[in-house]
């Protein structure tokens, strides 16, 4: 099976080791692992059918029973911890964690996904190139966002996008845009994206201070509404953001880079209890 270093959860891991088990050695079991273990084999089945997890005393168990030692035991705890993570916060902390274990070679990929979304300025960098020339000058590329970034942030970027494959120099060393897509498990992606999310509402509220009047548009609305109409709220919202993306694929002359952020939420108690 494959290395623990390449899992993100930790019950596709335990999954995965009792399979190779059951293959080699007909006789294992729930029952026998669960045993080994020291959980009931039919909870332990809920557990690999993702439904329940490992409590916090049977994770040394666990990493003994699959023969995990130093760095990959710590790597488990890890990963256990990241999949019962209560808030985003805390998943964040424990992800960084199992990217600072995982080996040179099985961390890159995702490292270099997850910085991707958690940086507002590779995205902005990415579009930017679709039409600027950018042939090595990285202090103009630099320049060319808003807020500007520094010519080393602008290199890296270039650096992160050429290695996700998401642009290519061509014969005449321009970089362009391709047509690859980042796809990976949503588990840690929420967590980067809602940093990403983080980051662009920071902008918009420094836009209104950082941009003319004639070069932004922000207005806002406040409203009652019931849990009805808050799903055709938030059905109008999507058609709304379909339609924009609709419209922009089909300019063939953009010399600006733009961020659209719809936001929609409560500023009262759902239904008059805890939200």
């Amino acid at each position: 099976m494959k290395p623990i270093f390449e899992y993100l959860d930790y019950r596709a891991f335990l999954k995965d080791f009792y399979e190779d088990k059951k293959s080699r050695q007909s006789f294992f079991s729930y029952r026998l692992f669960g045993k080994k273990v020291g959980v009931d084999a039919s909870y332990l089945a809920k557990v690999l059918m993702n439904s329940r997890h490992i409590a916090e005393d049977s994770i040394a168990r666990f990493s003994e029973t699959c023969g995990l030692k130093d760095r990959e035991a710590e790597y488990f705890e890890n990963m256990v911890r990241f999949a019962k993570a209560k808030t985003n916060h805390e998943g964040k902390v424990y992800f960084e964690k199992l990217l600072s274990l995982k080996s040179t070679s099985a961390q890159r990929l995702v490292a270099d996904q997850y910085e991707y979304y958690r940086k507002w300025h590779h995205s902005a960098v990415r579009s930017v190139l679709e039409y600027h020339e950018f042939r090595g000058d990285y202090k103009a590329l630099a320049a060319m966002l808003s807020p500007a970034i520094t010519p080393k942030e602008a290199k890296e970027s270039i650096a992160l996008l050429s290695g996700l494959g998401l642009i290519r120099k061509d014969e005449d060393g321009r970089h362009r845009l391709t047509e690859a897509a980042i796809t990976t498990g949503s588990q840690w992606k929420s967590l980067a994206i809602e940093a990403f999310q983080e980051e662009t509402i920071r902008l918009s509220a420094e836009s209104l201070k950082g941009h003319p009047k004639e070069h932004r548009d922000v207005s806002t609305v406040t409203m009652n509404i019931n849990a009805a109409d808050y799903a055709e709220l938030r059905e109008r919202v999507r058609e709304f953001r379909a339609s924009l993306i609709n419209y922009v694929s089909k300019a063939t002359d953009p010399d600006r880079t733009y961020q659209v952020n719809i936001q929609l939420f409560p500023l009262s108690r759902i239904g008059g209890g805890a939200e």
